[in-house]
C-alpha cells in the first residue's frame, strides 16, 4: 500500500483502488479464519473490523469515497460483488453481465446499461464461484457453462472461457420475494378476470395444461399462479432444472436435476425424474419446462391417469407449441410415426396458454387455446381468448385488448361434470360499439 498517495485521494487510479480493496478483503478473510468466526456471525464481524483494518493504511479519504469502498468490500465478502446492489433493487427483474465492464439490467420492462462494473475477469469468476460452490456445481475450462440458483430462488446461468469469448458472463433472472397471485396479474393487465376464472376452473377440473412462451415472457410466473389453484389435499411433484417454483400447498415434493460430476457421470436428468415421479403416487406432476425427450414421458403420464399436469415449453404461438412438443417427443429416440405423436399430444393436452413479452416490455397472456382433437393428421386448435393489437403509441406502448372469441370449448361438459358451470359472460365477445368513430 506504500505507493498510494494519502495527500491526493482523488487522484487514485483504478489500479490503486483495486489494490486497496484487495488489501482490506485479504486482511478481513485472514481475521475471519484466525478467529474461527461462525457463518452466522461473519456479517457483524466484518462490519465491525473493516474500519480498524483501513486505519492501518494511514490513508485519508473523503467520507463518501471511504463509504463506497467499504460497501464494495462488504459486497465482495458477504454478497455477490458489484451486482449485489442490483440484486437488492426490487424494480430490477434481470441482470446480464457481458464481461467485467458491460452489465445490463431489465428494469420495469426496459433494458438499460448499468453503471456498476467488475474489476476484471477474475472478479467475475470469483462471484460465479460464490454462487455455484454451495450447490456442489462447478464451472471451468472443461465445463464452461452452469445453471444454478441463488438462496432466494433467483435463476442463474454462467458461462466462462473458452465458450465466453469476451470474458465470463452471468445472467440472473431475479426471484420475486412476494409471490404473485392471479389478482396481481389482473391488475398488471396480464390477465382478464374472465380468463383467470376460466383457468382456475380448468386447473381444478384436472385438465392438462401447457404454458407456452418465449424467453423472459413470464412462463414460470404464470405457472406459479396457476399451480396455486391446485387443491390443498392433492400430492404435487415438481420437477425442475433449477428449483424456482413457489408452490404454497403443504403436500409438495420438489425435485431438481443433478449435473454430471467431473468424470461426466452420475447426472440426473428431467426425463429420469419424470419417470421416477410416476412411482411416487402423484396427484399432479408439475414440470418447470420440457426441453427434451421427457416430453414423451410427460405425455404418457397425462394419458395414463396422471391428469391435471402442468408444464411450460418455449414457443411463440400455440401452433408453434404443438410443433415444439412434436420435436421434443421425437428426441426421446422412439421411432414413432408423426401421426401417432400427434394423437398422443391431442389426447393428452387439453389447453395451451400463450404467454408473450410484447415489444414495450409488457407481459401478457395473448391466447388461451383448446386442443380440440384431430382432423385427419392435423391437430385442431381453437382460440377461447385472444389478444388483438390495435396500435402503438408515440412512446412505443403497445395498445390492444384480450377478449373472448365467443367460442365455448368442446370440453365444457367436462368442466360442468367437475362442478364448474361458467356463465355465458366468460365466453362472450365484446359488443360492437354503436359509434363507428369510437376506438377501443
Amino acid at each position: 500500500m506504500t505507493s498510494l498517495n494519502p495527500s491526493a485521494p482523488r487522484s487514485f487510479t483504478h489500479q490503486d483502488l483495486t489494490r486497496l480493496k484487495k488489501f482490506l478483503a485479504d486482511n478481513l478473510l485472514r481475521a475471519l479464519e484466525m478467529e474461527g468466526v461462525p457463518a452466522g456471525d461473519r456479517n457483524a464481524f466484518v462490519r465491525k473490523n473493516i474500519g480498524a483494518i483501513f486505519e492501518q493504511t494511514k490513508l485519508k479519504l473523503p467520507e463518501d469515497m471511504r463509504a463506497q469502498i467499504f460497501d464494495q468490500v462488504l459486497n465482495d465478502l458477504l454478497g455477490y460483488g458489484p451486482i449485489q446492489s442490483l440484486l437488492d433493487d426490487p424494480d430490477i427483474s434481470e441482470i446480464m453481465v457481458n464481461g467485467p465492464k458491460k452489465i445490463f439490467v431489465e428494469k420495469n420492462g426496459k433494458l438499460t446499461k448499468s453503471t456498476v462494473t467488475f474489476d476484471d475477469d477474475d472478479h467475475v469468476v470469483r462471484v460465479i464461484d460464490r454462487i455455484i460452490l454451495p450447490l456442489g456445481r462447478r464451472v471451468d475450462f472443461d465445463s464452461p457453462t452452469v445453471d444454478a440458483r441463488l438462496p432466494d430462488g433467483s435463476r442463474v446461468n454462467a458461462v466462462v472461457r473458452p465458450v465466453a469469448i469476451d470474458g465470463p458472463s452471468i445472467t440472473i433472472r431475479k426471484f420475486r420475494k412476494d409471490k404473485l397471485q392471479a389478482e396481481d396479474l389482473i391488475n398488471f393487465g396480464s390477465l382478464t378476470r374472465q380468463m383467470a376464472d376460466f383457468l382456475q376452473a380448468c386447473v381444478r377440473a384436472r385438465f392438462n395444461i401447457v404454458i407456452s412462451g418465449g424467453t423472459g415472457s413470464g412462463k414460470t410466473t404464470l405457472l406459479n399462479v396457476m399451480s396455486g389453484y391446485i387443491p390443498e389435499n392433492e400430492r404435487i411433484i415438481t420437477i425442475e432444472d433449477a428449483a424456482e417454483l413457489q408452490l404454497q400447498q403443504d403436500h409438495v415434493m420438489r425435485m431438481e436435476t443433478k449435473p454430471a460430476n467431473a468424470d461426466g457421470q452420475h447426472a440426473v436428468t428431467i426425463r429420469e425424474l419424470v419417470k421416477n415421479s410416476l412411482r411416487m403416487r402423484p396427484d399432479r406432476i408439475v414440470v418447470g419446462e420440457v426441453r427434451g425427450g421427457e416430453a414423451l414421458d410427460m405425455l404418457q403420464a397425462m394419458n395414463t391417469g396422471h391428469d391435471g399436469s402442468l408444464t411450460t415449453v418455449h414457443a411463440n404461438q400455440p401452433r408453434d407449441a404443438i410443433s415444439r412438443i412434436e420435436t421434443l417427443v421425437l428426441m426421446a429416440g422412439m421411432d414413432l410415426p408423426l401421426k401417432v405423436v400427434r394423437q398422443q399430444i391431442s389426447s393428452a393436452v387439453d389447453l395451451i396458454v400463450q404467454q408473450t413479452r410484447l415489444k414495450d416490455g409488457q407481459r401478457k397472456v395473448t391466447a388461451v387455446t383448446e386442443v380440440a382433437g384431430m382432423e385427419g393428421e392435423i391437430i385442431v386448435l381453437t382460440d377461447i381468448f385472444k389478444f388483438n393489437q390495435t396500435g402503438v403509441t408515440t412512446d412505443g406502448k403497445v395498445l390492444g385488448e384480450v377478449n373472448a372469441t365467443g367460442i365455448r370449448p368442446n370440453f365444457t361438459p367436462r368442466l360442468e361434470a367437475a362442478g364448474f358451470k361458467l356463465s355465458a359472460d366468460v365466453f362472450a365477445p365484446p359488443k360492437a360499439s354503436s359509434n363507428p368513430n369510437s376506438r377501443r
